[in-house]
């Protein structure tokens, strides 16, 4: 039997082996090329600090205003420990990053803070609109 190669070099399975991409090929897809790996990772991390400051402010705010923590872990710290045990469940959820950001290779490791910053953002924008809908 022979290998049949689709039209135009394009890649498939024979069933003969894990299928894999490398490194390159996701960089391509995501745009990246070009964009330092250590650079992007520091600029994340940045975003994460501006984040979890702001979903602590707005959590707070919003708390004051009678709105209730939906996470029931962090509703949890809040109303056993208040403000600080608000940052210390983030504290940790960063700590734990910090601690697995070195699992990973330098190129791979922007996905670390990226992990953080964008549930922490999200979560900024849902107070941000549960405060305005109680002003």
């Amino acid at each position: 039997m022979t290998d049949v190669t689709p039209s135009g070099g394009d890649r498939f399975d024979s069933g003969r082996g894990a299928m894999s991409v490398d490194r390159s090929t996701w960089i391509h897809r995501l745009g990246l090329e070009g964009v330092d790996a250590h650079r992007l990772e520091r600029l994340l991390w940045v975003v994460v600090a501006v984040s979890l400051v702001g979903d602590i402010v707005t959590t707070f705010i919003g708390l004051h205003l009678g709105l209730s923590e939906s996470n029931p872990i962090a509703r949890s710290a809040i109303d056993g420990w208040g403000l600080l045990g608000m940052v210390t469940l983030k504290g940790m959820a960063v700590g734990v990053a910090v601690a697995c950001r070195g699992l990973l290779e330098p190129v791979y490791r922007p996905i670390i803070p990226a992990a953080l910053a964008l549930p922490w953002a999200i979560a900024v924008c849902i107070n941000l609109f549960m405060i305005s809908t109680v002003i």
